[in-house]
């Protein structure tokens, strides 16, 4: 949630600072802003709406020189969604200007604190607080700027990520990290800080991620200096070469970034196993695991924790892990897993999946499951995430940048990440014959081709999306594996078209659901011809009975479904675990095409945010 772009060096810091908002939009945002400094003034502007919205007032209202500069993308928590709450924001003096993203949970009381020491408000967030508490500090303590950050930080309460500059010295931004991430671009006699590296891939490769409780003092001509926070000592950078390149953050023809992401799943899968599935050889090679081996061949269960389509993700590799491995296996919303009082111990193993490796409640529950004494094992997307950092192993997905707030490759790398884990512990343990397991592998790889194939079904859904654009409500059943799917499919469709969309097993359906049904109710039915196909068919007789149109995901070659749906779209045959992996495909497919059919904005969906770093 919210985006962070600061630049300071050599080059104008406009273009860098506009460019660098357009590439975190994916992070959802609801108003943005742009503070730049030409060595004796700031100007400032800022505006509810799109970044395009920011553009033309910048270009219209102020100056667009400087070799400093702020920009930020808002999404509303402290203050309604105005141009007033937008970042950035200034102190009382003038001098100091910050951006923010996160929550200061104890704003009120500083606030009320400052208030009765004669500073006033603008704004209803937060962040103007915090920017007063600072200069507060700073002229109170008569303390240079990064001091009274740190001084700041030290009393307030909640998550931030923050860049703050003093105009007084503009040859220096001070940022820090609590929970909201953060990064430094470090080039030529110039820095870029950011919430990711995608605003400033394009002029240098190395970048420094910091640590929670972490600040950072970037100056020009000087080598960045790190302090933590609590106690003041000193850090030392850890510098990253950036694998990212500029081609995966642009559409590449495509007119969405989530149709794009789409139509990389082929290739997403095939990089998610490349160089650790050797299916001729008969083995699985992945570092976390291997060296962590007796953490998870000795734990009494396996905990799986995780958020939205990562949570689903989870669903399916409990099908997976208890099905081949025999291992037991409890998934939970990481949102409620924090806020309860779980049993955990040291014979568990607790799974962490999220793409963007920054999701707030996945992290809180990581840190409660070490504390415990549970072994932590993170799957995301992102090197160098929080998730990354802060479990004791893992595995990346190598999915690729996905700037779609609607995750799609992410759900199905995460299930290849997930099964290659599962197949390794039953190997180990012997619960699968080698037939079955290397059965399993040549299975796994044929995925990608199977994916593409699956992906022709575009045009046919096209078509479906047509007929049922304007539908008010969608019901998705399936079981077995396929049930998570099911949830998956509604989550996309409500999540980009704002049609109200609901994921059953469709054994429930006769529990309530089926009350429903009649001819307006589209119902989405995953009936693959491995697993509870005959009770599948029996559950779409019942909706046929009562009307409902029926939209049927099934084996490629089927004919007892067609005979009963009003439409069918198929997928090739796999064994009954990796199904997930293929008939996900036409409910991306579905959902996309429905929703831009509805003029909705399929890559940034009202109100939802890509990564969630606040609660």
């Amino acid at each position: 949630m919210c985006g962070i772009v600061g630049y300071i060096g050599h080059r104008d810091a406009y273009p860098v600072i506009i460019k660098g908002l357009q590439r975190l939009e994916y992070r959802g945002y609801d108003s943005a802003g742009v503070t730049l400094f030409d060595g004796e003034d700031i100007h400032l502007a800022k505006t509810k709406g799109k970044v395009e919205d920011l553009k033309s007032k910048v270009e219209t209202s102020i100056p667009t020189n400087g070799k400093l500069g702020l920009g930020h993308t808002r999404w509303a928590t402290h203050g309604v969604p105005n141009d007033v709450n937008s970042h950035p924001h200034y102190s009382n003096s003038g001098d100091l200007v910050i951006i923010h993203n996160g929550i200061i949970e104890n704003y009120e009381s500083i606030k009320q604190a400052l208030v009765k020491r004669g500073y006033t408000f603008e704004s209803d967030t937060d962040t103007e607080v915090l920017v007063n508490l600072i200069e507060e500090v700073k002229n109170k303590e008569g303390v240079k700027l990064g001091k009274a950050v740190q001084i700041a930080l030290n009393q307030v309460v909640g998550a931030y990520a923050i860049a703050v500059f003093d105009k007084n010295k503009p040859d220096e931004i001070v940022v820090a990290k609590l929970g909201s991430p953060l990064a430094i671009g470090i080039g030529e006699n110039e820095y870029f800080i950011a919430s990711d590296a995608s605003p400033f891939i394009e002029f240098t490769n190395n970048a420094v991620y910091l640590e929670d409780e972490e600040m950072a003092i970037v100056r020009i001509g000087k080598e960045i200096k790190l302090r933590k926070i609590k106690d003041d000592a000193i850090a030392y950078p850890n510098i990253l070469e950036l694998q990212l390149n500029l081609e995966e953050i642009e559409k590449g023809g495509y007119d969405h970034f989530m149709l794009k992401e789409i139509y990389e799943q082929p290739k997403a899968i095939m990089d998610t196993y490349r160089g650790r599935l050797l299916a001729d050889k008969g083995i699985i090679k992945m570092a976390g695991i291997d060296q962590n081996l007796e953490k998870f061949l000795n734990a009494n269960r396996i905990i799986i924790v995780a958020c939205g389509t990562s949570w689903h993700a989870g669903l399916v590799a409990e099908y997976i892990f208890e099905d081949m491995a025999r291992i037991p296996v409890e998934v939970e919303y990481a949102s409620e897993f924090r806020y309860r009082n779980p049993v955990i111990t040291e014979n568990d193993v607790l799974i962490a999946i999220s793409q963007s490796g920054e999701t707030a409640d996945t992290l809180a529950a990581i840190k409660l499951a070490k504390e415990r004494g549970a072994f932590v094992f993170g799957v995301c997307n992102v090197v160098g995430s929080s998730i990354a950092r802060e479990t004791h192993a893992g595995a990346y997905t190598h999915a690729g940048p996905e700037i779609g707030v609607a995750s799609t490759k992410a759900f199905t790398t995460q299930i290849t990440v997930l099964t290659l884990i599962a197949l390794k512990l039953a190997q180990e343990k012997g619960t699968l014959s080698q037939s079955k397991y290397q059965e399993f592998l040549a299975e796994l790889e044929a995925v990608p081709a199977k994916v593409e194939k699956a992906l022709l079904s575009n045009t046919l859904v096209e078509g479906i999306s047509e007929t049922y654009k304007d539908s008010s409500n969608c019901l998705y059943l399936g079981r077995g594996y396929n049930f998570p799917v099911a949830l998956e499919g509604a989550l996309k469709l409500k999540e980009i078209s704002y049609i109200h969309a609901e994921g059953y097993p469709a054994a429930e359906m006769k529990h309530g659901p089926i009350a429903l049904i009649d001819e307006q109710m589209p119902v989405v039915v995953i009936a693959t011809k491995k697993g509870h196909y005959e009770k599948v068919v029996s559950n779409i007789q019942e909706i046929k009975s009562r009307k409902g149109r029926i939209i049927a995901v099934v084996t490629e070659g089927d004919e007892t479904v067609k005979e009963l749906a009003d439409h069918v779209i198929e997928v090739p045959d796999t064994s009954e675990s990796l199904s997930p992996l293929l008939t996900t495909i036409p409910l991306q497919l579905l959902s996309y095409h429905i929703a831009v059919m509805r003029g909705c904005n399929v890559d940034q969906p009202r109100n939802l945010a890509k990564s969630v770093t606040v609660e």
